[in-house]
């Protein structure tokens, strides 16, 4: 069962909104018994909640975040994961250079889909409007959606081999 996990920085806007709104996806898709999907921060506080802008943006798009709980990116949680996605260059290099084993795991969301390396901008640390980064994320999940089961798979095919 792939597993799948997405990170921003504090876990309270992008990665949590990425990660309901893939889930959704999957259940939609009928995909919902062969996937795990959560979410995490590289620099953040365990227990934070959603961001009230990502709980109201999330109800635009019917997801529920008011019961989100931040939680700090840990080893545990990678080595559960098949596929990481992340936000930001920076945490993926982060990412890779503390966990060399995450090198071929680890693509910034905008890869995953096939498009250029670029990052999904911080509306609280860019002047990028908290609705325009919401909107980018859910164009690049919707169009690249079977791309992202497709790598998962075969990541976890990988795994799996590897693990025999």
């Amino acid at each position: 069962m792939p597993s799948i996990l997405f990170v921003c920085t504090a876990n309270r806007f992008r990665s949590p909104l990425a990660a309901i709104y893939f889930a959704q996806k999957v259940v939609q898709r009928g995909d919902d018994q062969d996937f795990r999907i959560s979410s995490a921060g590289t620099w953040t506080v365990s227990g934070e909640p959603a961001t009230s802008k990502a709980v109201e943006l999330g109800k635009a798009h019917d997801l529920n975040l008011s019961l989100h709980k931040s939680r700090v990116l840990t080893s545990e949680l990678l080595s559960k994961a098949d596929l990481v996605l992340v936000m930001e260059s920076g945490h993926q290099e982060a990412i890779i250079h503390e966990f060399p084993a995450m090198k071929n795991k680890t693509l910034l969301l905008t890869e995953a889909v096939g498009f250029p390396p670029a990052d999904v901008p911080d509306p609280y640390s860019t002047s990028e409007p908290a609705v325009q980064v919401a909107n980018e994320i859910i164009s690049l999940i919707d169009s690249g959606y079977q791309k992202i089961i497709d790598l998962a798979w075969e990541l976890t095919r990988e795994h799996n081999k590897d693990s025999d």
